[in-house]
């Protein structure tokens, strides 16, 4: 690749859906050697989508990893073969690549980009809890089967690389000096409840049975250890029973809570916290929308809601939005291409009719919230339906009569069902925003530059996006 030109690199780019940057990079010359040369700032200032930078910055990534591979691989084989020319055939070669590759992951291994809540406990560099320990662990064996090239089987080795990194990079994990074994026990049983499918299948057993196991028994194991293992596996089995009892019974209070006008908040509060393991666990294996409602009908209400994301985040997302509106209004109402926008002539329209200053701050604030896909230039009808039906599949706004203060609507909707009334449009821009968070929603494209505005502001980043 150094030593391809200008064109070589364009067909490159279009071979890998990237034609839109074909014209750039001819303009800026981009041959091979510059293309490996790219930093990120350079890949900013060529590339516009985020998207398109994202991918040609690990397309660059993949390839130097390659290489650095091949070389040392190359190196490795000649050394071995001019040292121990008896290595460096049949069963011998064999092995000299696989100890290579594992020598491979001290050098490359990295550690995932773990999601956002994730992220947000390890910087505020807390002792995650259970259920956000389970996250981690998820992604760290869902990440090295990758490196393993979709193998379930890693050597002690590379349990002890990963956790090393994870412990380099949080020291604060490795509790009284025993994180690192706790960690790696973890991981361990991670890999061995993944496997579990595998070895109950039936064909697995029969290729079992055919060189000599017997069926029930482990080939290394006395009949001792199989009975402990056997009761091990029943006291298991009777503690997975009680919990999902236990669960069911939590599952259906709220439900029967929730049908009742005057609710025990407190006792919802409680049971949403014990819950929330369960909860989560539904949401990350894509459970049907209707079933998480169903089992948990609370996330109906904007207050749960905005606990849930609370609880992720460690953010009051209600008291953020209401901070954000009050700073920004003024600006966004203030910027030219919103200046003809029909929600903007809606708004002066019906500013002349009212003199009170809270009336006319709430209307400023309801025309800012609604004016932002406008602002960057994003898709509208992803964000809000303004007196028009829904038709985002996406969490999207209803709005009706925004700037009448007595028949004022605000609802949220996700794939195209009602989930909760609102009260304002604070209250509507908070539960757009963490709708997207608590049931693990990605943002549309259409949308991206809206949200990722709101989200800087909310979780307060070091370099905010700010208005175009």
């Amino acid at each position: 690749m150094e030593s391809w030109s200008v064109e070589q690199v364009c067909n490159w780019l279009k071979q890998r859906n990237l034609g839109e940057l074909v014209p750039k990079f001819r303009e800026e010359e981009v041959n091979g050697a510059a293309l490996l040369a790219l930093n990120d700032r350079m890949v900013q200032q060529l590339v516009r989508k985020i998207g398109h930078q994202a991918v040609l910055m690990d397309l660059i990534k993949k390839y130097q990893q390659q290489k650095s591979g091949l070389e040392s691989l190359s190196y490795c084989c000649e050394t071995a073969s001019q040292k121990f020319p008896e290595v460096v055939n049949g069963k011998n070669l064999k092995s000299s690549f696989a100890r290579h590759k594992t020598l491979q992951w001290t050098s490359s291994y990295a550690l995932p980009d773990f999601p956002y809540d994730v992220k947000c406990i390890l910087a505020e560099k807390k002792c995650p809890d259970h259920s956000m320990r389970i996250r981690i662990i998820e992604f760290l064996q869902a990440d090295m089967t990758k490196y393993l090239e979709g193998s379930l089987y890693p050597n002690s080795q590379q349990y002890n690389i990963v956790v090393n990194a994870l412990l380099q990079a949080y020291p604060f994990l490795d509790e009284d000096g025993n994180g690192f074994l706790l960690w790696k026990r973890a991981l361990k049983d991670r890999f061995k409840y993944v496997r579990r499918p595998i070895e109950d299948d039936e064909q697995v057993l029969r290729n079992k049975c055919k060189f000599g196991h017997r069926r029930g028994q482990s080939r290394k194991s006395s009949f001792a250890e199989n009975k402990h293992d056997d009761v091990q596996r029943q006291v298991e089995e009777e503690r997975a029973h009680l919990k999902g009892s236990a669960m069911d019974s939590h599952i259906k209070w709220l439900n029967q809570e929730y049908m009742k006008t005057r609710r025990n908040w407190e006792e919802v509060d409680n049971r949403m916290n014990v819950t929330i393991e369960i909860r989560r666990k539904m949401i990350s294996d894509k459970a049907p929308l209707k079933d998480i409602l169903r089992s948990f009908p609370f996330l109906r209400c904007p207050y749960q809601l905005f606990r849930e994301f609370q609880l992720l985040t460690h953010t009051d997302i209600y008291k953020r939005t209401v901070e954000i509106l009050e700073i920004y209004s003024e600006n966004i109402l203030s910027l030219y291409v919103v200046r003809n926008n029909p929600i903007n002539i809606m708004l002066q329209e019906n500013l002349k009719q009212h003199t009170e200053e809270d009336v006319l701050k709430y209307m400023k604030m309801t025309a800012a919230c609604l004016l932002l896909p406008e602002v960057f230039g994003d898709d509208s009808s992803l964000f809000a339906a303004v007196n028009e039906e829904v038709k985002a599949v996406t969490p999207v706004l209803e709005v009706k009569n925004p700037f009448n203060m007595n028949s004022c609507e605000f609802a949220l909707y996700i794939e195209r069902e009602e989930l909760a009334q609102l009260d304002d449009c604070t209250m509507a821009l908070a539960s757009l925003v963490a709708a997207f968070h608590v049931f693990d929603i990605p943002c549309p494209k259409r949308i991206h530059r809206t949200l990722n505005f709101l989200e800087s502001l909310v979780f307060e980043v070091r370099n905010p996006a700010s208005l175009p």
